[in-house]
């Protein structure tokens, strides 16, 4: 059951739970069964808090579906005759909307849902978990328990921020998180890449590894890195009005660079004539 867990919307990103770090996967795969189900067989939760979903994002993900599919099974129990959607009733709409006549889903008993939800809760209090396997930990209670993440903190006895802060790992790019784990990095050496572009990651990832970068140096290097580069974006603002003056009057491309000039002719000739009016 790779990528339990998808439908992540109302915190972070999709596709952020995978087997490799789940450290419940093998309970999920037996307290639960994988069939697909047909919609009309499908009723939602009348207790389920949420009522209102955004038409143009089902619209979106019903378009998303039919050119790939329901990536990440929906979450059911049966009762009555009938499979009442535990989580994923987005993505049962979304179905519909998109003409499918079954979805993919997973199937629990009530006591094998409360079964897996306490042996979650019980693998992220464990102590020797790396960060990647607690988010993962807590994104399974978020996506397949409809646990908010004030829930999911006071069940596992910690702050809602420190949850929202370890669940934000699971955004980062699949090298980082494999690194992150290999090298045994912590979570506070991790967080300030967690809102940096991939570019970015992978220049600074090996630096942090080889040479041991604290959690105060990583926030640090960020911090003069945004510092120089505003001081250069100044910098160079108050050289634009020289530049176009310059380009202006020698009918050239003038470029000012720290303490350098330069002017760059479309052709030899121009380049004649600048050498001309210089001399």
């Amino acid at each position: 059951m790779k990528g339990l867990g998808r439908s992540f919307e109302s915190l972070i990103p999709t596709e952020l739970i995978d087997d490799e770090f789940d450290p419940t996967a093998l309970e999920d795969k037996k307290e639960s069964k994988l069939k697909e189900l047909k919609l009309e067989e499908i009723v939602r939760d009348e207790e389920q808090p949420r009522r209102e979903f955004n038409k143009e994002a089902l619209e979106a993900l019903a378009a998303s579906i039919k050119e790939h599919g329901v990536l990440q099974p929906i979450v059911v129990t049966k009762e009555e005759g009938k499979y009442k959607i535990v989580a994923g009733e987005r993505r049962w709409r979304a179905s519909k909307i998109a003409g499918l006549k079954k979805i993919p889903a997973i199937i629990r008993t009530l006591d094998s849902q409360n079964r897996l939800e306490l042996s979650i809760i019980e693998n992220a209090q464990r102590e020797d978990l790396n960060a990647i396997e607690l988010a993962t930990a807590y994104a399974k209670l978020k996506t397949q328990f409809n646990l908010s993440t004030e829930d999911i903190a006071a069940k596992v006895g910690k702050s809602e921020q420190t949850v929202q802060n370890t669940l934000r790992l699971l955004t980062l790019p699949e090298e980082a998180k494999k690194t992150m784990v290999k090298e045994k990095l912590t979570e506070g050496v991790m967080r300030p890449l967690v809102s940096r572009d991939e570019k970015t990651i992978q220049k600074v990832l090996p630096k942090i590894v080889k040479e041991g970068w604290t959690a105060r140096k990583v926030e640090r290097y960020f911090a003069e890195t945004k510092q120089k580069s505003s001081a250069t974006a100044i910098k160079r603002s108050a050289y634009l009005k020289d530049e176009d003056r310059l380009s202006a009057k020698y009918n050239v491309v003038a470029k000012i660079t720290g303490r350098s000039l330069t002017f760059k002719c479309k052709n030899e000739s121009d380049l004649n004539s600048l050498i001309k009016k210089l001399s």
